[in-house]
């Protein structure tokens, strides 16, 4: 048994893939439980205004943090088009994907919102193919094919 499970894991040794898969798994487990804590006080609170104190909290932790280990002064060396970019990001998924996510779980079940925004990979993928020139390999495609079959069977 030992050895089928190192055989199984050593893909993940190459090129340090094990700690990305390890803070990859540590990003889903957090992303699997801050849905219920959403559901639970999003109950008598208006979506947009829950957005806005979500994001004002995670705001005002990531800049404490980012103050005490010393990389905010980093800030004034990124380029304007890095920051264009990073502010793009931050409109489409923070403001409105997570508004449009709040909104959901507000108004439905969800471990069914859950696993429709869950399937974002899949879009992730075919604009990475297209924009950045990232192949779509066979295990991929598979994995994305999967991805939609459970959408369907789930809807």
């Amino acid at each position: 048994m030992g050895n089928k499970i190192k055989k199984l894991l050593n893909p993940l040794r190459r090129k340090g893939r094990m700690s990305v898969f390890l803070l990859a798994l540590f990003g889903m487990i957090c992303w699997g439980i801050a849905p219920i804590f959403a559901k639970v006080g999003l109950k008598n609170m208006n979506p947009s205004v829950g957005l806005v104190f979500r994001t004002l909290f995670a705001a005002s932790v990531v800049t404490c943090w980012a103050v005490a280990n010393g990389t905010f002064s980093q800030m004034k060396g990124i380029p304007v088009y890095t920051l264009l970019l990073i502010a793009i990001e931050s409109l489409l998924a923070t403001l409105v994907g997570d508004l449009a996510y709040f909104a959901a779980i507000k108004r439905g079940d969800v471990s069914l919102v859950t696993i429709i925004m869950s399937s974002s990979p899949f879009v992730t993928l075919l604009f990475a193919c297209i924009f950045l020139g990232e192949k779509i390999t066979l295990v991929r495609f598979i994995g994305a094919a999967f991805v939609i079959t459970g959408i369907i069977l789930i809807i």
